[in-house]
């Protein structure tokens, strides 16, 4: 891994997971003190963590006194050593939306959240990413500013992703799979489509995630079905 990689990993890293590891700064006793916690995450076009915290948590009521938080996104798993894995610790400011692009892209990462997101006690709140600091193993760690870490973007992309996953649900569900089986090499039937963004797509089946990048950055939203009829054709000419 390159210096030049090394944003990318980043991104790589924030994309492919679903879950993150959430430090905070209590403000009651013990006030001062670092707090962490598990917390699913999607992260948007820009590369904006997005999460759906209840008001009644310790890490939500902690957001509300002091908004710099840090999530850690832990790439290590499965790995016989994982300390020769990726992880990143990405520091930034939290704050709560209404925004309705994000709720979505949240839901469709995690369905299930569905059933709690309307309560009155939850909310949805963006991190405005500052930097990150990765290691990528021994010997490749580096603080990343956020002008590095900015993934390209594909105009009209973000509006578009509703209805592309939607129509790739319902009419493609067979290309999906192959996606997954032939080109990520994940077992099982079911795989649905839960986002697209200029770099890849994102699959989930069940409590699993699977992320497939493209070659190249999509430009444009009308971009989007040349690449993924492609990688259906790449998909079926293999074994």
């Amino acid at each position: 891994m390159t210096q030049d990689d090394m944003p990318r990993t980043v991104r790589t890293l924030l994309r492919e997971l679903d879950r993150a590891s959430l430090a905070t700064i209590l403000p009651a006793e013990p006030a001062g003190w670092p707090y962490a916690s598990l917390v699913l995450v999607a992260v948007d076009h820009d590369l904006s963590p997005i999460l759906l915290l209840s008001d009644m948590a310790e890490h939500t009521k902690a957001i509300k006194a002091d908004g710099r938080v840090s999530l850690l996104f832990d790439g290590t798993g499965g790995l016989d050593q994982p300390l020769t894995g990726p992880r990143a610790t990405v520091l930034g400011r939290a704050e709560r939306i209404a925004d309705d692009r994000l709720k979505a892209r949240f839901l469709a990462r995690h369905p299930d959240a569905a059933l709690y997101a309307g309560f009155k006690d939850f909310a949805f709140y963006r991190l405005t990413v500052d930097r990150a600091h990765l290691v990528g193993g021994f010997g490749k760690i580096r603080w990343i500013e956020a002008a590095e870490l900015v993934p390209p973007q594909a105009e009209g992309l973000a509006e578009a992703e509703a209805a592309i996953v939607e129509h790739m649900n319902a009419d493609h569900a067979d290309a999906i799979q192959l996606y997954a089986t032939k080109l990520i090499g994940r077992a099982g039937d079911g795989w649905t489509m839960t986002g697209i963004d200029p770099e890849g797509i994102d699959l989930r089946r069940g409590g699993e995630v699977a992320r497939l990048a493209f070659d190249e950055p999509l430009r444009a939203a009308g971009e989007a079905r040349k690449a993924l009829v492609a990688l259906v054709g790449r998909a079926r000419a293999l074994p």
